[in-house]
């Protein structure tokens, strides 16, 4: 039974927003009001479909109760009665999806991290392969893909690439991507047309505010540099790169795609606080939740969640047992909704599973 106290505070707080809304506020108050508004807006509506099925469920079972009816009447309002209970079993499990605790960063952008990890010259190509997935599938949202910093692969691809993506809900539907990513087929140099097994590691990272992170300046160690990368005569002559270390964490960020050196500083910068904002959410996560971790994945970066079998043409998603057969319509961003939707709804479940527990 959903406690009807928690519903009435919800709705409550609903109209007290919405009134401070059309009297009208000052900037910064308008937005916060404007973002709480909108995140009871799902809660609010499935509540108040999950309210009207209850009364028309209880104004049919006061109509059967009435000794009067006649049969006409009671057999229509039985079939009335049993159309109603359906519906009022499908909006109470929306509303209490719709209660579920959200992530407070849901509705952030991300900081991309993508690494080659076993396999060479393969691992660093594929690293390439899932960089594209990902900015296809942003483009397919409309979400705005900023390359942070790059290292090429000798053969292609990359050894790193760090990438920010911008938009409304990205770390919501991209959190589940972290982890190791494992590739098999068999590479353009092989001769013997042997199927290779090399990997690359995913991070996904919500980015932070100044709110969420303070960062001391007395606890940065910054060094410049001369940038190594592609760029002439300039990059040779001026010391634009940044390297950054957060000396407590021993976090270390490196930033020289810019010319400029304030502008890869301020890139370093929001990298930094994006790893120690994550840091900080996964030590919270670990020490609230550390008997109970939701079987998608707890993000760790060592864990092997997905498979992408070439040869095959199928993707695995280990933590589901998911398998499409559809790899290229994966790696071109077009089918990685199916995959992402079905973490989700795995999530939400457990997620049911632990309040239904409590």
């Amino acid at each position: 039974m959903i406690p009807t106290q928690k519903l009435d505070l919800i709705l409550r707080r609903h109209e007290e927003l919405s009134a401070r809304l059309a009297e009208g506020t000052d900037g910064a108050s308008y937005v916060a009001a404007s973002r709480e508004l909108a995140s009871l807006d799902e809660v609010v509506a499935a509540a108040r479909a999950y309210r009207a099925a209850q009364d028309e469920v209880a104004g049919l079972n006061a109509m059967l109760a009435e000794p009067a009816l006649d049969l006409e009447m009671r057999g229509l309002a039985e079939t009335e009665l049993r159309d109603a209970e359906r519906r009022l079993g499908e909006s109470d499990s929306k509303l209490r999806l719709a209660l579920l605790p959200r992530d407070a960063a849901d509705e952030r952008g991300v900081i991309l991290e993508v690494r080659a990890g076993t396999g060479g010259d393969e691992a660093a190509l594929f690293a390439g392969d899932l960089f594209r997935m990902y900015q296809r599938y942003a483009e397919t949202h409309g979400w705005k893909v900023d390359l942070l910093s790059a290292s090429e692969g000798t053969a292609g691809g990359y050894k790193e690439i760090v990438a920010e993506i911008s938009g409304r809900g990205v770390f919501a539907r991209l959190k589940f991507e972290s982890g190791v990513h494992r590739v098999q087929r068999v590479p353009a140099t092989e001769t013997q047309g042997r199927i290779h097994t090399s990997a690359a590691t995913v991070a996904v990272l919500p980015e932070a505010e100044d709110v969420d992170v303070d960062v001391a300046e007395s606890d940065l160690r910054i060094d410049t540099m001369r940038s190594g990368g592609a760029g002439g005569q300039h990059v040779n002559k001026t010391e634009s790169a940044i390297r950054i270390t957060h000396v407590p964490s021993g976090i270390v960020v490196v930033m020289q795609e810019e010319r400029s050196q304030h502008r890869n500083r301020a890139k370093a910068m929001d990298v930094l606080r994006a790893r120690l904002y994550d840091m900080e959410r996964q030590r919270r996560d670990n020490a609230r939740a550390a008997d109970r971790r939701s079987q998608v994945g707890s993000g760790d970066r060592s864990e092997r969640i997905r498979t992408y079998n070439f040869p095959q043409g199928r993707v695995t998603d280990h933590r589901v047992n998911l398998t499409l057969y559809k790899l290229d319509k994966v790696m071109e961003g077009e089918a990685l909704d199916e995959i992402i939707d079905a973490l989700t709804t795995a999530h939400q479940a457990e997620l049911l599973a632990a309040e239904s527990a409590n």
